[in-house]
């Protein structure tokens, strides 16, 4: 998996509504948070309502994307469920999952936060307490609730 220092791959992809996304012209309006998941996967399930927490509630300076490596029904059903409401985009199987391979994603959730200048200046893999603070703490809002129980770690 990538991590933070590294440069980001330029892609593109198709998002549930059909148009494109393309990671350099994102970027020229700010950075970028691009979360990978699959819709069957617990942690994903666990992870993303705190990534949408970081979403509604942040400074609006972080832009959320997510990546679903399943079909658009998969994914529209994951979130409906799990209440995401920032874009999806498709890096679907049957086509060889390409962006999450060029990321070297090999466990969902993974999620990095993109710079302006195209560079990885955060990254995580699975569920990791301290690290989505630390999101929280770049995007302006509180990642967990005072009082909230939230483990500090679950493998993904």
């Amino acid at each position: 998996m990538l991590g933070a220092g590294e440069k980001a791959p330029e892609f593109e992809l198709k998002d549930l509504s059909g148009q494109t996304f393309r990671l350099k012209d994102e970027l020229a309006r700010g950075p970028v948070l691009l979360a990978f998941f699959k819709a069957d996967c617990p942690v994903c399930q666990f992870t993303f309502p705190f990534l949408e927490r970081l979403h509604r509630n942040g400074s609006g300076v972080i832009r959320f994307f997510g990546i679903s490596q399943d079909s658009p029904r998969e994914t529209q059903e994951f979130n409906r469920d799990c209440r995401v409401s920032f874009p999806t985009l498709l890096d679907e199987g049957r086509n060889g999952y390409p962006v999450s391979n060029a990321f070297g994603i090999s466990v969902v959730p993974s999620a990095f936060l993109i710079e302006t200048d195209g560079t990885i200046g955060w990254a995580m893999e699975s569920f990791r307490k301290r690290e989505l603070e630390e999101l929280g703490t770049r995007a302006g809002t509180a990642t967990f609730h005072p009082g909230e129980r939230v483990p500090d770690y679950r493998p993904g």
